[in-house]
């Protein structure tokens, strides 16, 4: 047997869009110190290149990492207890059990060889502490580079201070020399914004002035160099001195290089015509970045007409105030983090901070009702995506909502219009605390209450919690039956159901779905798929397959060909239904189409309970190895999700009967062989091993013959 080819590691690291200048000696230490510390922290003032850094040395490192480097962003993190659902997100984990979140993540990460990149911690090291400790003692294979201001003073954590650039003495700066990696940055983006701009014998030295009165400082030399469109180098010299000279007697910062950075800020700002300068400070509330229809929507109006915005914005990226990323389906912009704390600081101070909030509030709230009524629609998908993109937006306006006075009704729709999302996204916990805030910010009876409380409720429920979930349904209850409100009616109808047949009482949970099934058939809403779904599992359970493919076929009719993740389920419905009918060949079809469905979104839920399918076959089938390899490659998954298929009711005894009979087959030896080489394909090689027809090797190079 051949061995498993393996994949170029992943990572999701942002792709460079300037050069790299300097710092090989602290990218040599860097790595040196990673191949034996397990956390490694860059510390060093604002707008000291500490990001780039850590990302060039991630870059460069990736080999050592076959399960990747991921970088988790966390300077728009403002609550400490929302860092694991953000490394989660990185991640692909999914919180679909009421385990506490950092457990799921520790197990995850276990036997796993990651480098993992946490970029600005200061605001939440105590929390980042903490997690790291977990991590590092839960895997030993996991090496954690972490940006900061300060170190997070946590065992075994190794320290390197990340300093200005050093600066030319501009006397002897005679020659147009460019091996001081201050000067050579400067050269390189000045030439950026002036294509056959260099430094040479005649600007050499004011160049290295530059440099000199900027503190060796990376961003502020970046702010500087770009002005070399508009000024000759000695007229930037000339203002540098005046405005820095002018705040250093009334500055009451007191370290000089973050006062030269504030300096430098303020200048770049005074700089910028007035429009600019308030569309710097009004897209510095966006956090994790936006794209054009944000900035309309977001910063247009006083002042600045929606058409004027694509203009600010390019004028914003051409300063390098914007960066301009345009490595997925759509161009995106977004600030360096001390450009936009400094915005925020100028939004604040102007007094228009809550009005613009409100703004960037009421944009995420309507993308958020969008995907809400694209689901089951041809624009399903797109709108998903976009909640995904933009989930960090969402948890800002969220955030808004429930500690703004007055905001918290606004609060309350937005977390129970994104219902689908924390479902669909596993963001089960999340949701959970978003809820949870919103219903203590909106005590008094209203429809958006009975949805929170049955919402949530039902993330309870689903997550085995059901002591904490049906307290939350009966008040639902009284509420939906004050207002007449028949949808949470209906829906606490059918979270009881779900809730009655964990208990076990099959009879009752199936006659009260049933109920719900047929006020949500009256009402024609969204909540009619959830329905058809769940009452199709449970038949399954129960040993009715004949109805399991009935109502699986009902919800692929409510579904647009296009509509692929409601698509995927309904199949995968209708897959299990025709395996317990002995329909092997029609449940091979279908859990293959659903896997080809799921392949470009990666959700982790759904590939497990596909790849878990489709070894149950390949047993059944005789193809041993394969169906020990499949279980392998499903394994990892599963454990991503905090959730085992031995411990769901509609998987365990295929999932047990599977299991003994390929140990049966293989003996113990060869099961584990086999098992182990399928927990070591990455996500697309799981996928595509999956999809091979059994006995194809071409792919990955591994003999699926019968032992």
């Amino acid at each position: 047997m051949t061995g498993i080819k393996t994949q170029t590691p992943k990572n999701n690291l942002p792709a460079d869009t300037t050069s790299f200048v300097g710092r090989r000696g602290e990218i040599t230490t860097t790595k040196r110190l990673l191949s034996t510390a397990r956390l490694v922290t860059l510390t060093g003032v604002a707008g000291v290149g500490k990001t780039r850094l850590a990302l060039r040395v991630a870059a460069a490192l990736h080999e050592r990492f076959p399960d990747g480097v991921w970088l988790v962003e966390l300077a728009a993190l403002t609550n400490g207890k929302l860092l694991p659902h953000a490394i989660a997100d990185v991640l692909g984990i999914q919180d679909r059990s009421a385990r506490p979140l950092l457990d799921t993540l520790a197990d995850y990460l276990t036997d796993k060889r990651l480098l993992l990149v946490l970029d600005n911690c200061e605001h939440l090291a105590d929390a980042c502490a903490i997690l790291v400790d977990r991590f590092l003692c839960a895997a030993p294979d996991l090496r954690v580079l972490a940006t900061s201001r300060h170190t997070l003073r946590t065992a075994g954590e190794h320290q390197i201070e990340v300093g200005a650039f050093p600066v030319p003495d501009p006397p002897r700066a005679k020659s147009p020399s460019t091996r001081h990696a201050a000067v050579r940055l400067f050269a390189e983006r000045a030439a950026t914004a002036l294509p056959g701009f260099r430094v040479d014998a005649g600007n050499c030295e004011t160049v290295a002035r530059i440099c000199r009165r900027l503190d060796g400082i990376p961003l502020a030399i970046e702010l500087a160099a770009v002005r070399v469109r508009a000024l000759p180098v000695h007229r930037i010299l000339r203002r540098l001195d005046d405005y820095l000279e002018f705040l250093a007697e009334g500055s009451r910062i007191s370290v000089p290089r973050l006062r030269t950075l504030r300096a430098t800020l303020d200048w770049s700002f005074n700089l910028c015509s007035v429009e600019e300068q308030d569309m710097w400070v009004r897209a510095s509330g966006f956090i994790g970045g936006f794209d054009l229809d944000a900035a309309e929507a977001v910063c247009s109006g006083e002042g600045i007409p929606a058409e004027a915005v694509l203009d600010l914005v390019a004028g914003l990226v051409d300063k390098s105030i914007l960066t301009r990323d345009s490595s997925g389906t759509r161009v995106r912009y977004r600030m360096l983090e001390p450009i936009r704390q400094y915005g925020q600081e100028r939004l604040a101070s102007s007094g228009r901070r809550t009005a613009i909030q409100a703004r960037h509030r009421d944009h995420y709230g309507r993308l958020a009702e969008q995907a809400a009524r694209a689901w089951l629609g041809p624009d399903e998908v797109e709108r998903y995506a976009q909640l995904q993109r933009e989930h960090a937006n969402l948890r800002a306006a969220l955030r808004f909502c429930l500690t703004e006075p007055g905001e918290q009704r606004a609060g309350l729709e937005i977390t129970t219009t994104l219902w689908l999302y924390w479902f669909l996204s596993g963001s089960h916990t999340e949701g959970r605390y978003w809820l949870g805030r919103a219903l203590e910010s909106n005590p008094q009876p209203s429809p958006a209450r009975a949805k929170a409380l049955w919402l949530n409720g039902e993330i309870a429920v689903i997550q085995a919690d059901i002591a904490a979930g049906l307290p939350m349904i009966e008040e639902c209850r009284r509420v939906a039956q004050r207002l007449g409100d028949e949808v949470a009616l209906a829906h606490a109808t059918r979270i009881t159901g779900v809730a009655t047949f964990f208990q076990n009482d099959i009879p009752g949970g199936i006659g009260l779905l049933e109920d719900a099934l047929a006020r949500l058939h009256r009402l024609n809403g969204a909540g009619l798929w959830v329905a058809l779904f769940q009452l199709a599992v449970m038949t399954a359970i129960l040993g009715e397959p004949e109805r399991t493919i009935d109502l699986g076929e009902e919800c692929l009719t409510l579904s647009h060909p296009r509509a692929h993740l409601s698509r995927l389920w309904a199949l995968w419905t209708l897959a299990i239904g025709r395996w317990l009918t002995g329909d092997r060949q029609g449940a091979n079809q279908l859990v293959r189409d659903a896997l080809r469905i799921n392949q470009p979104f990666t959700n982790r839920w759904g590939l497990a309970h596909s790849i878990e399918m489709l070894s149950w076959i390949a047993a059944a089938e005789g193809h041993h190895r394969r169906a020990a390899r499949l279980l392998g490659a499903a394994d990892p998954l599963w454990r991503s999700t905090g959730v085992l298929p031995s411990t769901l009711r509609y998987t365990a005894v295929s999932h047990e009967q599977c299991e003994q009979q390929t140990r049966r087959s293989l003996g113990d030896e060869t099961f584990t062989v086999a098992f182990r080489e399928g927990t070591r394909l990455t996500t697309d090689e799981a996928i595509t091993y999956a999809l091979e027809p059994c006995g194809h090797q071409a792919t990955l190079g591994i003999c699926s013959t019968r032992p």
